[in-house]
């Protein structure tokens, strides 16, 4: 991930299949000021997000 940061790759997703087998989306967005990134909100059932742009999906369809 820090790969990533130096990059400078303003956001950073991780996905995970959780014990129920629906996916777990956990977001990061890359802190100018640190560099660094820092949490950004956790999914499961339905990513509604915002940024990098406004989409929704149901993680229990995939």
């Amino acid at each position: 991930m820090d790969q990533y940061a130096k990059a400078g790759i303003p956001f950073y997703w991780r996905v995970e299949q959780a014990a129920t087998g629906i996916p777990i989306v956990y977001t990061y967005v890359l802190d100018p000021a640190t560099h660094a990134y820092r949490d950004g909100e956790i999914f499961t059932g339905t990513v509604k997000a915002t940024a990098p742009f406004a989409f929704t999906v149901d993680l229990g369809d995939m």
